[in-house]
């Protein structure tokens, strides 16, 4: 008669995930063992203990958008994951209201029920198969959506179509105008054959190249090494960064990628944070959070 060691209450007490490997173990086969006698063989039983809830999600960042964000996290390691559950809230701390449910496939989520200005804080959880929720996440994450614009584009204000030169980020228009407009921020011409993008820094307006790199990667924007000149050398491919200062000492950020360039035009992608004195463009992390 065989005799199985019973392991039922260690299912409650390990705090860890694994496969406990019981040894059955007949009293013929501890005489086989000896090599007295043809016995049952050792009887191996496979027990999986649950771990209990799972762990909180990490890894979480926010990519900020025109009127949306998008909130990506790590895959949890557990194999009995059943989803997410994304949460918000419009303070550091305290309540974090539900947002939306995804599967355990998937680790992203776009939060369109957003307006731009507005500062929004994060938190993912996970859930297993049994209903068990972990804690929220606990990185500090939060985002400000803003206006966002594509294919704007400049000519040199020195030619024929100097009305269509300029370009006044805080008007969210997407449309071109006068270089000399009194509130145009840039405005685009060709020295020397040489694609260029000029700003007022009398009038607070400050520009910095920020090199090969897509407009979304573009996240804050820096506090120094804005160009003493004025003025940018505009190359395919890059994209930069707008500092708009008033007259108060307030500011409001800027950037765009340039698509293409030549001598007598160039055509841009933009994003401004209309958030006063908020140095975030896309995507974002910081802050504190729960």
């Amino acid at each position: 008669m065989r005799t199985l060691f019973s392991i039922s209450d260690l299912k409650k007490a390990s705090p860890k995930v694994g496969v406990l490997l019981v040894l059955a173990v007949s009293v013929g086969a501890a005489f086989l063992l000896t090599g007295c006698g043809d016995e049952d063989p050792v009887v191996i039983e496979r027990i999986v203990i649950d771990n209990g809830p799972p762990s909180a999600p990490d890894g979480v960042f926010s990519i900020t958008g025109d009127a949306q964000v998008e909130i990506c996290w790590n895959p949890n390691p557990e194999d009995d994951i059943a989803g997410y559950d994304i949460y918000w809230n419009d303070e550091p701390t305290g309540y974090f209201e539900f947002v939306a449910t995804v599967d355990a496939n998937t680790t992203c989520y776009v939060d369109t029920e957003v307006s731009n200005a507005v500062t929004y804080f994060y938190a993912v959880l996970a859930f297993d198969k049994d209903g068990l929720e972990s804690e929220l996440s606990f990185e500090d994450v939060f985002d400000t959506p803003r206006p966002e614009g594509f294919d704007l584009t400049l000519f040199d204000y020195l030619g024929q179509d100097s009305d269509l030169s300029g370009y006044d980020f805080s008007s969210l228009s997407g449309s071109a105008q006068a270089w000399d407009d009194p509130t145009t921020d840039v405005y685009f011409g060709s020295p020397n054959g040489v694609p260029t993008l000029f700003a007022d820094r009398g009038a607070g307006v400050y520009l910095q190249d920020y090199g090969y790199i897509d407009l979304l990667y573009v996240d804050w924007a820096p506090l120094e090494g804005w160009a003493d000149s004025g003025r940018v050398e505009l190359i395919e491919g890059h994209s930069y960064v707008v500092q708009i200062v008033d007259a108060i000492g307030h500011y409001n950020m800027a950037k765009f990628h340039v698509r293409a360039a030549s001598p007598m035009s160039v055509t841009l992608d933009w994003a401004y944070q209309t958030d006063d004195d908020n140095p975030e463009l896309a995507p974002g992390r910081g802050g504190a959070q729960k």
